[in-house]
């Protein structure tokens, strides 16, 4: 009998795996399945990208090893992006990386920076890769709890004296995931500050930038003056372009932290296939229009579920970014237990706030990646239960 080593041991199930094999469990049942618990869009990836892929698989010289760093156009691209949408100056040899994916580059950055026994500042409720990341470094998590009458902010400064002499890097996520809180450049501003006072690394993951629908775009950590001193932030092209299976992301920011990450990838992959590098050229320069009509489609969404479950008297965080709505639990119901009801009765798959964190607890999470027609289809299965 081989036994797991002590830091695959420690892990929990991963959260959306065991989703997936309880929703295949229903489906084996026979059960019609809306299935709103992982935040995988279901819209195709926008034609040019498809037919850029298609010319650039042909290319003989993308058939060979691909950089470590990503291809020198892509990066230029990244660079040229964050100028646009952001007014941040990066600099493509130095300030940018291509990931095979956020995921990847999260999990395997704090290999770079943390020591075991140091500690890593992650909210919670949060993406679980943060932790995971920690604990494969040797790490100690320690939570910053996102309440909501915070607005899902952390509460840093109120971290004891002890943990912060062993912080390595604190996390942040906004526009959040699960809570879909957003984030002010105030906030940034006093993050940094705070950060450069304690030699902590600001890691941000951006991911869910794009996807918002008020007047005010959501700020880049970088726009903030100084935070290139001591942040890197983490981005994707899966949430904004429908690109979640190309596995195509991006770090940009501080040289040092940038290329501490350059490091471990040299050490453990070999780059991402250069087509889907040369696709996600032509992605980040697709006219914003383009983006656009998926953010008028997630809009159109949210409005129909949000009303659709405060008919029923379930209490939505009310939130203008990101495709998830972050849900309280009707009384008496722990989060599993209302999950799990749903499952069972209404064959409809949404997930556990507590499996983002403790402070997930009394919140579930409700993933808009489904057309509307199947949103309003949920929206009645959820109407017919007697809460």
């Amino acid at each position: 009998m081989f036994e797991f080593s002590q830091r695959i041991s420690q892990l929990p199930p991963y959260l959306f795996a065991q989703i997936d094999k309880k929703k295949r469990e229903k489906i084996e049942q026979g059960a019609d399945v809306i299935d709103l618990g992982v935040g995988d869009p279901d819209i195709p990836t926008p034609k040019p990208i498809v037919e850029a892929m298609k010319r650039a698989v042909e290319k003989p010289e993308h058939h060979r090893y691909p950089s470590y760093e990503g291809m020198l156009s892509f990066r230029i691209a990244v660079a040229d992006w964050y100028r646009r949408r952001f007014g941040v100056e990066l600099d493509p040899q130095k300030e940018v990386i291509a990931l095979i994916g956020s995921k990847e580059g999260i999990a395997h950055f704090p290999l770079a920076f943390v020591n075991p026994g140091d500690a890593v500042l992650c909210p919670d409720p949060a993406y679980p890769v943060y932790k995971i990341g920690t604990l494969f470094a040797g790490g100690e998590p320690y939570f910053l709890p996102l309440k909501e009458e915070n607005n899902f902010l952390p509460d840093y400064k109120s971290i004891p004296k002890e943990v912060l002499k062993r912080a390595k890097i604190i996390w942040v996520n906004y526009p959040n995931n699960p809570t879909s809180a957003k984030a002010t450049k105030e906030f940034y501003k006093d993050l940094i500050e705070w950060a450069k006072e304690n030699n902590i690394i600001v890691a941000s993951d951006l991911a869910y930038s794009e996807i918002y629908f008020g007047e005010e775009r959501p700020p880049s950590i970088l726009e903030i003056e100084g935070a290139k001193d001591i942040a890197i932030e983490f981005h994707s092209l899966s949430k904004t372009y429908n690109m979640t299976g190309w596995r195509i992301g991006m770090a940009v920011g501080n040289e040092r932290l940038i290329a501490g990450l350059g490091k471990v990838k040299t050490n453990v992959d070999s780059g991402q296939f250069q087509a889907v590098q040369e696709a996600a050229i032509t992605a980040l320069n697709l006219p914003e229009e383009e983006v656009q009509k998926l953010r008028d489609i997630y809009k159109e969404r949210r409005a129909v579920m949000t009303e659709a479950l405060r008919k029923v008297g379930l209490e939505v965080y009310p939130s203008d970014a990101t495709f998830y709505l972050w849900v309280k639990v009707p009384k008496g119901y722990s989060s599993a237990q209302f999950v799990e009801r749903l499952l069972e009765e209404c064959a409809i798959v949404c997930t556990p706030g507590n499996g983002f964190g403790e402070r997930g607890e009394g919140y579930f999470r409700i993933s808009l990646t489904v057309p509307t027609q199947r949103l309003l289809e949920a929206a009645d299965r959820i109407r017919n239960l007697k809460l």
